[in-house]
């Protein structure tokens, strides 16, 4: 699953590891989520959304 994740943490200057905190999970779980190594379950996605304010598809794609 393709997802926008690094760049929409890049234009907040997070670090993985912020975001990580925010959404309490780990930076590995960031980091395999934005390398598409994982797919998030879906009400992580539904975190990342709102923490984004964002809609999932606008994050997240299957293309």
């Amino acid at each position: 699953m393709n997802n926008r994740l690094k760049v929409l943490r890049a234009e907040r200057d997070w670090t993985q590891a912020d975001l990580a905190s925010a959404l309490e999970v780990s930076r590995q779980t960031i980091n395999a989520i934005e390398t598409g190594k994982y797919d998030p379950s879906l009400p992580l996605a539904f975190k990342f959304a709102r923490l984004f304010q964002l809609q999932i598809e606008e994050i997240f794609s299957d293309r």
